[in-house]
């Protein structure tokens, strides 16, 4: 995963490391039988369940979050989380429990390149991720943007799109190209950034280290992916979610494909892992390929190869087993509601769009549209 970058690293690169594939894996079979969850539990880290914006270092489970999207642990092992009703980004420290804004003054717009990133408008931060210097990234979908943080100024400049909709720039400076709602970014360790540019129906890329962006994946049009296909010429159906396995793939969600496929970098093809393309809420504790997802937004992998996503429309994160090929739901029930906190298969969600799993299996959720940060933990 490209959160296996990071001051603002990824936690799995510093605690990642003393534990390997088949430790982690030991401690998710453990705990997970024929597609249902025991020995976890379900615990509201952050929010009170309305949206709004405190200013400050704060309590955490007392501070209101507004409609949390994107999350990411950091190299400094917080969490960073995208609010898009509050147009900030903020870091929770889980050992003390505070909160804090990293980014956004609260302001929707979108000013402040070349200063400190706390002083800039945001407009809908959708995703946060990071570079393995530190350097935190995240798309404003209603900017249609990538911004950087610098890891040690704490500056924040655009990297791109131009703040206007539109699809132009390939093979040309990645900051006059124009995106066209972009939702999702992910990081590899070649330096290459990758944007979810669904509104174009197509992944682009940008190499940091030129500034060139082009497009990756997609050709523009809302047609059904074939499985093994190559990406060169092959349609993206809504393609909404990304993230790195931290060596040769990537990890796409098809929003409107209701999808999920495998990208192989060194091959350059298109593998199929699940949904059969219809919207449903059917199939777990089977293959995951004949399961039908229901709009997944939000997409992540764990150090064995897992696959999580946040199903956002059936109000449940699940879960690709990469030992089987069996889709689990761990979090909900497909009925969207609030919680209560504790049995993961009782605690329901409302649209959420943010997951990510750490080195240790916890799985962080951002539930949405009740304004609520939430941890599976396993036992």
């Amino acid at each position: 995963m490209n959160h296996r970058h990071s001051t603002f690293c990824d936690p799995r690169n510093a605690s990642g490391h003393v534990l390997n594939s088949t430790m982690v894996a030991a401690v998710f079979a453990a705990v997970l039988i024929s597609g249902r969850v025991s020995a976890a539990d379900v615990v509201t880290i952050a929010g009170t369940g309305t949206p709004g914006l405190e200013v400050g270092e704060r309590l955490a489970k007392e501070t209101p979050v507004g409609e949390p999207y994107g999350i990411a642990k950091g190299p400094d092992g917080a969490l960073y989380i995208c609010e898009i009703a509050t147009h900030v980004v903020r870091r929770l420290d889980e050992s003390t429990g505070k909160i804090t804004v990293v980014a956004g003054n609260g302001k929707q717009g979108y000013s402040g390149d070349g200063g400190p990133a706390i002083e800039a408008k945001l407009n809908e931060p959708y995703e946060v991720r990071f570079d393995t210097a530190g350097n935190m990234f995240f798309v404003e979908m209603k900017n249609n943007i990538v911004r950087r943080v610098d890891a040690k100024s704490g500056i924040i400049s655009t990297v791109a799109g131009t703040g206007k909709v539109g699809f132009s720039g390939d093979s040309g400076p990645a900051t006059k190209a124009a995106l066209n709602r972009p939702h999702s970014i992910t990081l590899d360790h070649q330096g290459n950034l990758y944007i979810c540019d669904i509104g174009n129906h197509r992944v682009r890329v940008v190499h940091l280290e030129s500034g060139i962006i082009e497009t990756f994946a997609g050709t523009g049009a809302r047609k059904s992916t074939p499985d093994g296909a190559s990406l060169k010429g092959t349609p993206l159906n809504g393609p909404r979610a990304l993230d790195f396995d931290g060596r040769h793939s990537l990890y796409l969600a098809l929003r409107e494909g209701n999808s999920v496929y495998r990208i192989d970098l060194k091959t350059k093809t298109l593998h199929h892992l699940a949904g059969t393309g219809k919207k449903g809420f059917t199939g777990n504790g089977g293959p995951a390929r004949l399961a039908t997802l229901s709009g997944p937004k939000g997409i992540s992998i764990s150090r064995n190869g897992d696959v999580f996503l946040a199903d956002t429309e059936s109000h449940s994160v699940r879960v690709i087993r990469a030992s089987t090929g069996i889709l689990e739901l761990l979090v909900g029930d497909g009925q969207r509601g609030d919680g209560p906190d504790g049995d993961p298969l009782k605690c329901r969600t409302a649209r959420p769009h943010g997951v990510f799993v750490d080195a240790l299996g916890n799985v962080y959720i951002g539930d949405s549209e009740t304004h609520r940060v939430r941890r599976f933990s396993v036992d």
